[in-house]
């Protein structure tokens, strides 16, 4: 059966059928019919709440999570779902023990959300949050010159897999490997790579991995999962202390017992799961690749700008350089032309668009059309 259609995969998803949707990255987007699991688990939960939560879901999220740790290459035993991949990197910092004068060595690639979360650990153990500075122009580069900041005082080694503001793939596979040579516990930041690029987890060998499953898998909103090597898992507290802390529970029972709370979005992961499987998700993600680099050749064609790294660290994010700071150009974009699209970076200089598997060629020539009018306006009120 051949993949079906951007076109036909649009009408599929929930999204504003009115809007030119460029922002998956963002938040994720998800299709009706998972969307409509994912209520029906919750109508299940609200029909008999104490037969759901007391005596279902257990073996519930069981099945679930044997489900995503099939797709991600690893054993059940060592994932654990939690709301995001913000939370489990905060779990995985939390968890190192950290001392003074230590470091810990990330690019200045990272989330934002993130950087906070290792100033606010290493702020309270006296250790040291340091981004190297990292060149762009080839991946061979990349890696050299991330370890060339590392020192005898270096801890964990800290890195997306692909990196949120610019979407850029990061050769983790190569860093991951280099730095436990050298002793380093790895923390990956695998927010933006399920169902964008492959994952496996079991090859990939991090010592944390945390990610999203309501990203580019299309799971709903709060599907996100930790996985840690066994050695690191009596470490790892969970955000809260619950029911998972009773003597002899497991590593996944600490991190995701924590009291009341709605376990459908991660109900619902298997569901998105077989959506994509459906649908001949390999061939949708090579379609979105192709038009993701075609249209970062046409955006910086229009800006006059180059690309900031090369094709192959492109999967479905591409960000370009603007001529100068835009704070306000993703809300006029919105607001004026229906085109919803990230504009952000250091001095909100940088315009990213997500291609996922529904975004139409039209949907990019929109985009372009919809620049070429707020650059004009802004070179006629310059010439005012």
């Amino acid at each position: 059966m051949a993949a079906p259609t951007a076109a036909e995969l649009r009408r599929e998803f929930v999204l504003d059928p009115e809007t030119a949707f460029l922002n998956h990255g963002s938040f994720g987007a998800c299709p009706q019919p998972v969307f409509d699991r994912y209520q029906q688990w919750q109508r299940e939960l609200e029909r008999e709440p104490v037969d759901f939560l007391a005596r279902r879901v257990p073996e519930l999220l069981a099945t679930a999570r044997a489900s995503l740790a099939d797709y991600l290459g690893c054993t059940a035993q060592d994932l654990a779902f939690v709301q995001n991949a913000t939370t489990g990197v905060n779990l995985a910092a939390r968890s190192v023990d950290l001392a003074p004068g230590d470091e810990v060595l990330a690019t200045d690639l990272e989330y934002g959300a993130c950087d906070l979360a290792w100033e606010w650990v290493c702020g309270r153990t006296g250790a040291r949050y340091i981004q190297a500075s990292i060149p762009l122009d080839d991946p061979r580069t990349l890696v050299e010159t991330l370890f060339d900041a590392t020192t005898e005082r270096t801890r964990v080694l800290y890195v997306s897999h692909v990196a949120s503001e610019t979407g850029l793939v990061l050769p983790v596979e190569e860093i991951v490997a280099r730095a436990r040579k050298l002793g380093h516990v790895t923390v990956v930041d695998g927010a933006h790579a399920p169902a964008q690029v492959p994952v496996d987890l079991a090859r990939l060998g991090a010592d944390f991995y945390s990610g999203n499953a309501h990203k580019w898998l299309c799971a709903p909103k709060g599907a996100g999962f930790l996985h840690v090597r066994p050695e690191h898992q009596e470490r790892v507290d969970a955000a809260i202390v619950s029911w998972g802390y009773e003597p002899g529970a497991s590593f996944t029972r600490r991190i995701e017992a924590q009291g009341t709370r709605d376990p459908a979005a991660w109900l619902t992961v298997p569901d998105a799961i077989r959506f994509q499987a459906e649908r001949d998700w390999d061939d949708v993600r090579d379609r979105s690749y192709r038009l993701a680099r075609e249209a970062r050749r046409d955006l910086c064609d229009l800006l006059g700008t180059e690309p900031p790294a090369p094709d192959s660290m492109v999967a479905q994010m591409a960000a370009v350089q603007l001529p100068h700071p835009a704070p306000e150009l993703s809300s006029r974009l919105f607001a004026r032309h229906g085109v919803e699209v990230a504009v952000g970076g250091l001095e909100d200089d940088l315009l990213r668009v997500s291609v996922a598997g529904y975004t139409t060629r039209e949907e990019i020539d929109r985009l372009l059309a919809a620049l070429v009018r707020e650059l004009d306006a802004e070179h006629g009120q310059e010439n005012e």
